[in-house]
């Protein structure tokens, strides 16, 4: 059965996660250096199906563009140049960075792990997928 993927892209690295094959449980999956992306998600695709990716789109409280919202935008427009057969949707990321934070200090991570930036990239894709599931059912 295939999975969902959520992708919170960055400047310098990008979290990942999917779901289990029955679309219950969203599970961090890796955090590329950026420019590794694409070439990442081909070795993925080749032995695990994806109906939908996710993209984080970056914005400010009150709704407005961030200079992270451009570069996901970007990513956005070449993750459909590259696997247009797997639909693509866009969704609000607005506190999902904050979320993750919290959730690594509520977790009991020691302040050391909690500076892995890639770790809150990782946790961050988690919980946009983990929302989406809650939202629309999988």
């Amino acid at each position: 059965m295939p999975r969902i993927m959520a992708i919170d892209y960055g400047k310098k690295r990008t979290g990942l996660a999917v779901t289990d094959p029955l679309k219950i449980i969203a599970s961090g999956l890796a955090t590329v250096p950026s420019h590794e992306l694409i070439p990442y998600l081909k070795k993925y695709f080749d032995t695990e199906p994806v109906e939908l990716i996710l993209i984080g789109l970056p914005r400010n409280l009150d709704g407005s563009v961030t200079d992270g919202t451009a570069l996901a935008e970007e990513c956005a427009r070449i993750l459909q140049k590259h696997f247009p057969q797997i639909p693509l949707r866009k969704v609000d990321e607005r506190f999902t960075s904050k979320m993750a934070f919290q959730s690594m200090i509520d977790s009991g991570l020691k302040k050391k792990d909690r500076q892995q930036k890639g770790l809150v990239d990782e946790i961050s894709a988690t919980i946009l997928l983990q929302e989406y599931l809650q939202f629309h059912g999988g």
